[in-house]
C-alpha cells in the first residue's frame, strides 16, 4: 500500500500490526541507543516485540442496556430517551449549551452549514490537511472550498493565509483541529468577526481537546464531531452538532428531524421548515453513553504520554515534534504527528524510514497526501451545480490557486503514530524513542 496514500482509518485498522516503509543516512551517529544494533528491517532483532491496545475496546457492562434496548424494538429516537441522554450528558462535558446527534461526522457538518445558511454560490475557507469529508460536506453544498495552506509547524490551517483567501462570496471558516490537536481559534476568531464570517469547526478529531481551557468544538458558532469506529468516543458511525444559541439548535433539531417543529421552530403546518432525517439510533447512543465513562481518563493519557514522546524525540537530529500552539491546553491526539527531514538521514527516503520503524514494532503512517490535486475538485468545478453557482472567471481562477507549498511540504515530512499507542506507559513511549534513535544511529546501514 502506498505510504503517502494510506487513509487515517486503515492506518488506525492496522495500528497493531505494521508495515509501511523505510529509511537510510550519514552525519555523526547520535549520542542515542542501539548504535551498533542491526536493524529488524535488516533481520536484527525488533525494540518492541509486545503489541499494542487494541481499538474500540468493548466494555460487557453495556450489554444489558444495549440488549434491552434491542429487545423493546425502540431503536428509533422518537420512540426512546437514550439519544436524547447522551445528548445532554455530551454538552455537559464539552461545557455546550446543546448538542444534537447525527447518523456521522459528515451529517454533523453538512448539518451545520445548512443551519447557518451556508450553500449555493457561497466560499468556505479549510484547510487542506485533513480527512477527505471537509471537503466533501463544502462540495455537497454546492460551496466552494476555498484552501488556507498549512502551517507544517502545527499541522493546522494556517492563519496567516486565511485573509488573503477572503473574497465577497466567503461565507464561513471551517477550521479543522486536525489529528486532535487545537487550530489557532484567537487568530480564526478575530478574522472571522473583522469580515463578519461564520465558524464551523470540524472537531470530528477532537473531543475533549482544550483551547485556553475551552474544549474544541464550542469556540466557533457550531462545532461539528463524528463517532465513527476509529475515534475516541466510538459507535461504529455518529455524529454531533454542539452549540450555544438556542434557537439556532432548534432549527437544527428541526431540520435533522424531517423539519418537524421543535422548541421555536414553529409553524401552522406539520412541517415548518425543510428538512431531513439524519437522526441517531437509540443502540448507537447506548454504545456512546458507556464509552463515554473513559473518555476523560483516556484522553489525560494519551496527552500525558504525548507530552512526554515529545520530550523523549525533541533532539533527535531530523525529527520534530508537532508545535502546539501556545492557547493549547490539551491536545487529544486522535494521532500523534511529528515530521520526518531525510537530510538528516542521508536523504533517505520517508519510505525507507517508515518501514524501518514499523520493522521496530513501531507501526506509522505517512498521512494525508495533497487531496486537492485529486480528481473531485476538477469534477465538482466542471458540475452542472458549480458551473450554474459561480462565474467561469472564479472557477478558472481557483483551479491556478491550487498551490500550497506549507501542505506539500507537511504530506512530505509527515509521519504519524495511531492514538492507541498513547493509551499505554510511559515504557512503551520510550520503545518509540528508542526505536526512532536506532534507526537514526544506524542511518548509515539502511539498504
Amino acid at each position: 500500500m502506498n505510504a503517502q496514500r494510506i487513509t487515517r482509518r486503515q492506518f488506525m485498522g492496522a495500528a497493531s500490526v505494521g508495515a509501511i516503509a523505510a529509511a537510510s543516512g550519514s552525519i555523526p551517529a547520535f549520542a542515542g541507543l542501539g548504535g551498533a544494533a542491526k536493524l529488524a528491517v535488516q533481520g536484527g532483532t525488533p525494540v518492541r516485540a509486545k503489541r499494542w491496545p487494541a481499538w474500540p475496546i468493548w466494555d460487557p457492562a453495556a450489554e444489558e442496556r444495549i440488549l434491552t434496548i434491542l429487545r423493546s424494538g425502540n431503536w428509533f429516537r422518537g420512540q426512546g430517551q437514550t439519544v436524547t441522554e447522551f445528548e445532554g450528558k455530551y454538552a455537559r462535558l464539552l461545557g455546550a449549551k446543546r448538542c444534537t446527534c447525527t447518523v456521522n461526522g459528515t451529517n454533523a457538518l453538512l448539518t451545520a452549514m445548512h443551519a447557518l445558511d451556508v450553500g449555493v454560490g457561497d466560499e468556505v475557507i479549510v484547510s487542506p490537511y485533513t480527512f477527505i469529508a471537509t471537503y466533501n460536506v463544502v462540495i455537497g453544498s454546492s460551496a466552494l472550498p476555498v484552501f488556507a495552506d498549512t502551517d507544517p509547524e502545527t499541522f493546522q490551517i494556517n492563519p496567516d493565509k486565511i485573509e488573503e483567501r477572503i473574497t465577497e462570496r466567503t461565507r464561513a471558516i471551517m477550521p479543522v483541529h486536525i489529528l486532535g490537536i487545537p487550530a489557532d481559534m484567537d487568530r480564526i476568531n478575530a478574522i472571522a468577526k473583522k469580515h463578519k464570517l461564520v465558524v464551523i469547526e470540524d472537531a470530528c478529531q477532537a473531543w475533549l481537546a482544550q483551547y485556553r481551557g475551552k474544549c474544541c468544538g464550542t469556540l466557533g458558532d457550531l462545532g461539528c464531531f463524528s463517532f465513527q469506529n476509529s475515534k475516541h468516543l466510538p459507535c461504529g458511525e455518529g455524529g454531533a452538532v454542539v452549540g450555544n444559541d438556542e434557537e439556532l439548535m432548534d432549527r437544527i433539531h428541526s431540520y435533522h428531524n424531517c423539519g418537524r417543529p421543535y422548541g421555536s421552530v414553529k409553524g401552522a403546518t406539520g412541517y415548518p421548515i425543510v428538512g431531513t432525517n439524519r437522526r441517531m439510533t437509540e443502540y448507537q447512543a447506548a454504545i456512546l453513553l458507556n464509552q463515554m465513562q473513559r473518555l476523560e481518563a483516556d484522553t489525560q493519557r494519551r496527552w500525558a504520554n504525548g507530552q512526554y514522546l515529545t520530550g523523549k524525540i525533541k533532539d533527535i537530529p531530523g525529527i520534530i515534534p508537532c508545535k502546539l500552539y501556545e492557547g493549547t491546553t490539551r491536545a487529544a491526539y486522535h494521532l500523534y504527528p511529528f515530521r520526518y527531514k531525510k537530510e538528516y538521514f542521508n536523504n533517505a527516503p520517508r519510505a525507507r524510514f517508515m518501514a524501518a520503524l514499523s520493522a521496530e514494532g513501531i507501526p506509522c503512517s505517512g498521512g494525508y497526501g495533497p487531496q486537492y490535486r485529486d480528481e473531485l475538485i476538477e469534477a465538482a468545478l466542471t458540475s452542472k451545480n458549480f458551473t450554474r453557482s459561480f462565474p467561469k472567471a472564479r472557477l478558472d481562477q481557483y483551479r491556478k490557486e491550487l498551490h500550497f507549498p506549507g501542505n506539500d511540504q507537511l504530506c512530505q515530512e509527515a509521519v504519524w503514530l495511531g492514538q492507541n499507542m498513547l493509551l499505554t506507559e510511559k515504557a512503551d513511549m520510550d520503545d518509540i524513542a528508542n526505536a526512532i534513535r536506532k534507526i537514526y544511529d544506524n542511518r548509515d546501514k539502511l539498504a
